[in-house]
């Protein structure tokens, strides 16, 4: 889903005082240019990702982050991935849900694809809500790249671990709203989805 002008404020990150959401944008030929012998900003450029390589952009697509999927890794389990490649394909999730055992451990992570122009500051917000409640609100930095080349067509980054609730009140169902924001407070994908906890896993 395209960004919205108008969206839920409750999906952006949390502001820090005093923190100025962004700086002004330069180009990526801009920062290309920039002093090559100065050692902490080669470093900066490479955190960025600004390499080299072949540009990967799209000029058919006007996006500029495209996520790609979102993967719950647990021990011992096989990865639950959910697919956000195909167009449209955000619509359906809430009428899949998955289960998580009660008490289990959890990684997400996501994979993404930058394009046109410097991302900065993409954060991953989460709302839980169950039964129209909301439980919990949480947002993970992800960071800044600069679009992807054929060196690294794909960005993947891993949130901090998680644990499931547990206990007979925790099971249940369970609605989710994520988004991924910028420090601009674009939003570049808004989706909701579902899940289950259960007392066990099947």
């Amino acid at each position: 889903m395209a960004s919205q002008q108008h969206h839920d404020e409750d999906t952006m990150p949390e502001q820090t005082q005093g923190y100025k959401l962004s700086q002004p944008k330069q180009s990526i030929a801009e920062y290309q240019q920039m002093d090559s012998n100065d050692e902490s900003l080669q470093r900066y450029k490479e955190s960025l990702g600004l390499t080299g390589g072949n540009d990967l952009s799209d000029p058919s697509d006007p996006r500029v982050c495209i996520i790609h999927s979102l993967t719950m890794d647990s021990p011992g389990r096989p990865p639950v991935t959910i697919d956000l490649g195909a167009p449209g394909s955000e619509h359906t999730l809430k009428d899949k849900p998955f289960k998580i055992k009660e008490g289990a451990k959890f990684t997400m992570s996501a994979t993404f694809k930058v394009q046109h122009e410097i991302l900065s500051g993409l954060h991953y917000v989460q709302i839980v809500k169950r039964k129209g409640i909301k439980v919990s609100k949480d947002s993970e930095m992800i960071g800044s790249y600069a679009p992807n080349t054929d060196k690294q067509p794909l960005y993947t980054k891993k949130f901090n671990e998680e644990e499931a609730p547990s206990g007979m009140l925790a099971r249940g169902h369970y609605n989710a709203i994520s988004s991924f924001v910028d420090d601009d407070r674009k939003e570049h994908l808004k989706f909701e989805w579902s899940f289950d906890i259960a007392k066990d896993w099947e």
